[in-house]
């Protein structure tokens, strides 16, 4: 019995010898995986215990115009943190950072007390406070420079160039558009730490270096843009305008010399509504509505009724469809009867019997309204469609409204007649001055745009931005005789006011109502260009809601013509010593004016 005993006991024993040795080996085999294979990723958790992070904003891309100005840039600024187990006398640094950055005390505190490894207090600080702070020597207080985005200019192209945030990132405007090739990457500071979180006295920092954005090249360019700015300026504060939009391109390629719509806000202070709006009361929603109305581009963001600068797009249509020449005749006695409306010319008397390019120059509704319904509802929206009025223009500004069209089968007698002169439908102001550009340059369809190219600090080429571009809007014969009708328009028409001596201006003015009608406000616009015969500029200005005479042709062609006295000399477009007659099929649409 008692050997029974001792056998059961010596295997008892072997069991659990054995056992014992298979739980060390399977511990042996999961020691020799950590350490060997899973070695890196147990180390990384380590260094992350032991390592404090902050980041280093990566400089964003410069915005450079056409003259090489700058008009975005970066300013040196510093992030002030506090790390908690390192503050060896809060008191002194509460009153401290509450001095030197005027927060209140219960903000700094809260910042100060608050157990987490690192707390920021205040970003976009600028350098000069940064650097009085750091020289307090503060435990536990880190003062980090960064950027922060500047605007030389303060309010120039404000609502193209748009501006960023606190985070750098764009938020309106060219900075949000261009925002992938502006930003870079930004970079850290690692800091080693003991188990409490305190930094390692005289261990090194390691830096992973911050790659800078590249930078924007724009067609914008400085000295048009504050020539269009000052014009706008001036038409607003002396017909005490609610704003005025000034837009300059290109007609042959789309880029755009000037966008200014005044009043315009302060980039680097984007978020200060101005002194004259009263914000008492407001929720912050009410408050931020009136921010985004501030930065809206009226060019771009906002619709409204051409009038009769669209009359340009209903003479191209009917030349197109050959349903009027410049030598029919029409008989204007100051209204039309369609259907059972009577639309009236502005000449109230009328303008009497008038060739087409008469008709033109005289800016006569009831011409173009016959003119509309010759070529019937079908066949204009199709033109609609075919000039590009149906889609968005493509202009790298964000938000862009798009038309506000009637349906084809709600386009009546009425509705035809009504938009062949420029009502009853809505488009941007940058939708009308493409198409017009359309018309006048061949009958290429372009795309209006900011953007020419990218190129890294060094002023290396990385990008080229091409455009869209469609042929075949309207044939050069077309063309020809919209540039020589439009320059009729000026020398001798309703767009007098725009004539310039020694150059050959085209041209076409504009008075419409605001919606809703009948409150007596009013939109006065004119489009230019030059020289007629090879046009090489386009300038449009469109007056919302001017005081007194409110008349396109009075009030909007002196803007264009005060625009193009300045920026004509400056792009090399010299005045003709003496004008030549135009070529043999201009000169048989002068005389079939009968002058």
């Amino acid at each position: 019995m008692r050997e029974k005993c001792k056998t059961y006991n010596r295997k008892k024993m072997l069991v659990v010898f054995l056992a014992c040795v298979f739980l060390l080996l399977v511990l042996s085999g999961r020691l020799v995986y950590l350490m060997l294979v899973e070695s890196d990723y147990y180390q990384e958790l380590a260094d992350d215990l032991h390592e404090r992070e902050r980041s280093i904003k990566a400089a964003r891309g410069k915005i450079i115009d056409a003259s090489g100005t700058v008009l975005a840039t970066n300013r040196t600024v510093c992030t002030i943190s506090v790390i908690h187990s390192q503050i060896k006398d809060p008191e002194r640094v509460i009153e401290v950072l509450c001095q030197e950055l005027e927060l209140p005390e219960e903000t700094v505190r809260a910042r100060v007390e608050k157990r987490s490894s690192i707390e920021r207090v205040r970003t976009n600080v600028e350098k000069e406070v940064g650097d009085k702070i750091r020289a307090y020597e503060l435990d536990g207080v880190k003062v980090d420079e960064d950027f922060k985005r500047y605007y030389p200019y303060d309010s120039l192209a404000s609502k193209v160039l748009g501006f960023t945030g606190s985070d750098n990132q764009g938020i309106i405007g060219l900075e949000v558009v261009y925002d992938e090739y502006l930003q870079g990457s930004n970079g850290t500071i690692l800091t080693l730490t003991d188990a409490r979180g305190v930094e390692i006295e005289g261990a090194p920092e390691d830096r992973i270096e911050p790659i800078a954005g590249n930078d924007l090249y724009i067609s914008l360019d400085y000295n048009i843009q504050l020539y269009a700015q000052q014009a706008a300026l001036k038409a607003l504060e002396e017909k005490q305008a609610t704003y005025v939009s000034v837009l300059v391109m290109n007609p042959q390629n789309g880029e755009i010399y000037a966008n200014v719509n005044v009043p315009e806000f302060n980039l680097n202070d984007p978020f200060t509504l101005p002194d004259t709006v009263d914000i008492t009361g407001l929720t912050d929603k009410e408050v931020q509505d009136l921010r985004n109305q501030m930065w809206r581009n009226q060019s771009v963001n906002d619709t409204y009724e051409p009038g009769s600068t669209f009359k340009i797009i209903t003479a191209a249509a009917g030349l197109e469809k050959g349903v009027v020449t410049p030598e029919d005749t029409f008989s204007c006695p100051g209204f039309r009867i369609v259907d059972d409306r009577r639309i009236r010319c502005h000449k109230v008397q009328g303008h009497g019997a008038e060739t087409f390019v008469q008709g033109v120059m005289n800016s006569c509704n009831p011409v173009f309204i016959d003119v509309g319904l010759r070529i019937g509802p079908e066949d204009y929206y199709k033109y609609f469609q075919k000039f590009g009025l149906m889609t968005k223009t493509g202009v790298d500004i964000p938000g862009e409204a798009g038309t506000i069209m009637h349906k084809l089968e709600n386009i009546g007698q009425v509705e035809l007649a009504t938009m062949s002169f420029g009502q009853s439908f809505q488009i941007t102001p940058m939708q009308l001055a493409t198409t017009v550009s359309s018309i006048i340059n061949g009958g290429k369809r372009v795309t209006p745009h900011f953007g020419v190219e990218i190129r890294n600090s060094d002023g290396e080429l990385l990008k080229r931005l091409t455009y869209e571009t469609k042929e075949d809007i309207v044939s050069e014969e077309t063309s020809a005789t919209m540039r020589y009708m439009l320059e009729q328009v000026v020398a001798e028409g309703g767009g007098g006011k725009a004539k310039i001596e020694g150059y050959r201006i085209g041209g076409k003015t504009a008075t419409s109502q605001t919606l809703p009608r009948g409150t007596n406000k009013y939109i006065s616009s004119f489009v230019g260009f030059a020289p007629a015969d090879d046009p090489q500029v386009l300038a449009m200005a469109v007056i919302h809601n001017p005081q007194g005479v409110y008349y396109g042709g009075t009030i909007a062609a002196p803007v264009i013509r005060g625009l193009f006295e300045n920026i004509l000399p400056y792009l090399g477009i010299e005045p003709e010593e003496t004008l030549e007659e135009p070529e043999n099929e201009v000169i048989a649409h002068k005389e079939g004016t009968g002058e």
